[in-house]
C-alpha cells in the first residue's frame, strides 16, 4: 500500500520472455497487486511468469462490498449487473491466481487483442477488486521502476484521476529518443491536444502512467481503443468524463535490451484518423448530450464555413491558373467565408483550452 492505499501495476505483455522477469522483480514493495497482462504470447511469456507466482506475497486486498437487497439498492444491483456483464466485451481471458495473498496475477489472453485490449482487460480486473491506484508498466522493461511512486502519488494524496508520464521535459530526451520517435509523437500530440481538450498535454504517446478508481469508474472500459492508439484515446475518454490529469517528468528510458514492436509509418495514419474521429465524438458528447456548451455550436459553424470556402476557393485557384479574371463576389465570397470559418475555429479552439484549463494540474 501507498499511504493507506492499494495500488496495482497493469503489465501488458507480448513476447516479453526476456523482460518480463526483471519486471516484475523490480517492482516497489509498495505494489499490493502485479497484473500481467500476457497478449497471447508465442514465445516463453506464461511460463517466466508463472514462475514469479508463490515468490512475492501480497497484502490483503479489501473485499468487494455487497450489494443492498433493499428498496434503495435497485441503482446498485444494475450496476452490479453491468459490471458482470461487461466480461462479455473483453478478450476471452483465463486468470491465474493461486491465492488470495497472491502478488503477481497473471491474466492469459486467448487471443491477440493488442497493447491496449492487454490494458483494459488489467483494469478490468483492478476495477472489480476495489484497487484505489493503477499503474501501468510496460512489459519489456522500458519504465523506470523507481519512479513509479511520484506517478501514483498525484492519485493517492491528491486526488488526481489521471497521471502521466512525461519524457519529453527530460534534457536527455533530444539524444536518447530515436528521431524517427520524436517527429511521430510532436505529430500526434498536437493532433490529441486538438481532439481529447487536454491541450496542455505533453508526450501523449508515454504509456507510464496511473489511474484513480473513480476514473475507472467513469469510462467504458472495454470501449478503449485496443492497439497504439490506446494513450490517445484514454485522453479522450477521460475528458468526455470531465476527469483531471497531471503530468510528471520522468526519464526517457531506451537501449536496455528491449525489442520494440511499433512501426512508425504503420500507426501514425491510423491513430491520426482515430483522433479526428474522437474529436467530433467529444464534441457531441462532452458538448452537446453531456452539458449542452455553446462550443458545440460555435465549432461545426466554423467547420460549416469552411467547406462552403473550398468550391469557391477551387474556382478562383483554376482561374488564376489559367490567366482568368476571377468575378469579385467570387473571390469576395472565398475570403469571407474562409477568414469567418477559421477566425471562427481559433476562437472555439481558444474556449476550449479555457473551458478545459480547469482539469490539468501543474
Amino acid at each position: 500500500m501507498l499511504k493507506g492505499k492499494t495500488i496495482a501495476v497493469v503489465v501488458p505483455a507480448y513476447n516479453e520472455a526476456t523482460q518480463v522477469e526483471q519486471v516484475i522483480q523490480g517492482m516497489p514493495d509498495f505494489v499490493d497487486r502485479i497484473v500481467v497482462v500476457n497478449d497471447c504470447s508465442d514465445d516463453q511469456t506464461e511460463e517466466v511468469v508463472m514462475t514469479q507466482m508463490g515468490k512475492l506475497p501480497g497484502a490483503p486486498i479489501p473485499p468487494t462490498e455487497s450489494v443492498s437487497d433493499g428498496m434503495y439498492g435497485k441503482a446498485d444491483r444494475i450496476l452490479a449487473e453491468l459490471d458482470e456483464k461487461e466480461n462479455q466485451w473483453f478478450v476471452p481471458a483465463d486468470v491465474v491466481w493461486t491465492e488470495a495473498h497472491e502478488k503477481v496475477v497473471l491474466i492469459n489472453m486467448k487471443r491477440n487483442g493488442g497493447v491496449g485490449a492487454a490494458i483494459a482487460r488489467g483494469y478490468k480486473w483492478a476495477k472489480d477488486n476495489r484497487i484505489d491506484c493503477t499503474a501501468v508498466m510496460a512489459g519489456d522493461g522500458q519504465m523506470d521502476p523507481s519512479e513509479l511512486e511520484k506517478i501514483c502519488m498525484p492519485v493517492v494524496t491528491e486526488g488526481i484521476d489521471y497521471v502521466k508520464g512525461n519524457r519529453l521535459s527530460h534534457k536527455s530526451a533530444p539524444f536518447l529518443i530515436p528521431k524517427k520517435r520524436l517527429l511521430g509523437n510532436a505529430i500526434l500530440t498536437i493532433l490529441t491536444k486538438l481532439a481529447s481538450g487536454y491541450w496542455s498535454v505533453s508526450d501523449t504517446q508515454t504509456g507510464y502512467t496511473a489511474i484513480s478508481r473513480k476514473a475507472l469508474l467513469a469510462i467504458k472500459l472495454h470501449d478503449i481503443y485496443p492497439r497504439y492508439g490506446m494513450p490517445n484515446d484514454m485522453l479522450v475518454k477521460l475528458n468526455i468524463a470531465s476527469c483531471t490529469i497531471k503530468e510528471v517528468d520522468i526519464r526517457p528510458v531506451y537501449g536496455i535490451g528491449e525489442k520494440s514492436k511499433l512501426k512508425i509509418g504503420k500507426v501514425v495514419l491510423p491513430i491520426a484518423g482515430l483522433l479526428i474521429r474522437s474529436f467530433f465524438r467529444r464534441l457531441w458528447a462532452k458538448y452537446l448530450f453531456r452539458d449542452f456548451h455553446p462550443l458545440f455550436i460555435l465549432y461545426h459553424f466554423a467547420f460549416l464555413l469552411l467547406i462552403l470556402s473550398v468550391p469557391y476557393g477551387i474556382k478562383v485557384l483554376g482561374l488564376a491558373l489559367q490567366g482568368i479574371d476571377v468575378n469579385p463576389l467570387t473571390a469576395l465570397a472565398f475570403m469571407f467565408l474562409f477568414i469567418s470559418g477559421f477566425q471562427s475555429l481559433l476562437f472555439a479552439m481558444w474556449m476550449d483550452m479555457q473551458h478545459n484549463d480547469r482539469l490539468y494540474r501543474d
